[in-house]
């Protein structure tokens, strides 16, 4: 496994390369990374067992990626463009898209402004949240941004600050990027998702919301949803390794 990266449009992303195979492309969550999201819960590894290349990207503001600190600058469909301009970087026509929660907007994103460069998508840790929004942005960002971290009020907020702190993140780079990359996808835009699609989100995922609401609005999709699990504990769950690999299965990939 090597950790390279490229230019995205005048911004530096790092990305994780191994394996090969059909190319399956890892998006990870808010406030994570390659490694948090998809090495240390073994996705890479079960991706790559399985016969595949997979291509694990640092968001903008992430990682080992750039940090900016202008909100603007991490709106969802523009870091749906970084995905893009991955593929193009790798020489890949199509891949499959998997994204984790602020990964799975951003993967949504990418396949509605280019349908052609997706054979499938896996939308994970955000299911109905994709089309009615997730609230709490301003008192995350605050969070972030915090000098003493006894004033954060906000128990999400404070659970965001310390995810960001034990993964040894930018809190600047995040707060600036949770102001702006919550955008809603319509019921109408997600109506037109027309490649193979999976749905995963755990029972008690309250940020998620419903895998088969979401799912339901999606021509052919299909939904999981991880007895037990909460929005952190469904990530690294065997069910939903093995959900994902018998759906790439399924459809040939």
């Amino acid at each position: 496994m090597t950790v390279e990266s490229f230019d995205s449009d005048g911004v530096e992303i790092a990305y994780l390369d191994a394996g090969e195979g059909p190319l399956v492309v890892l998006v990870h969550g808010f406030a994570s990374n390659h490694a948090v999201n998809w090495v240390n819960t073994s996705w890479v590894k079960t991706i790559v067992g399985s016969g595949h290349r997979a291509v694990a990207i640092d968001n903008r503001g992430h990682g080992r990626s750039q940090k900016l600190y202008e909100s603007a600058l991490y709106e969802a469909p523009l870091m749906a463009q970084d995905v893009i301009r991955l593929l193009d970087h790798l020489g890949a026509d199509r891949a499959t898209l998997f994204g984790y929660s602020m990964g799975a907007r951003i993967c949504t994103f990418a396949v509605l402004q280019s349908p052609h460069r997706a054979s499938a998508l896996i939308v994970s840790g955000l299911a109905r949240a994709l089309v009615d929004g997730v609230g709490g942005s301003q008192e995350v960002s605050e969070a972030l941004l915090a000098t003493d971290k006894s004033t954060i009020s906000d128990p999400k907020a404070s659970a965001f600050r310390a995810f960001a702190e034990q993964t040894g993140s930018d809190k600047k780079a995040l707060a600036a990027c949770i102001l702006a990359s919550r955008q809603r996808i319509s019921e109408a835009d997600v109506g037109r998702i027309a490649i193979p699609t999976l749905v995963v989100a755990g029972e008690n995922d309250e940020i998620a919301g419903s895998a088969d609401w979401l799912a339901a609005r999606i021509p052919g999709a299909e939904a999981k949803t991880l007895p037990g699990r909460d929005h952190m504990t469904a990530v690294g769950d065997k069910t939903h390794k093995e959900t994902v690999l018998q759906f790439l299965a399924s459809h040939g990939i």
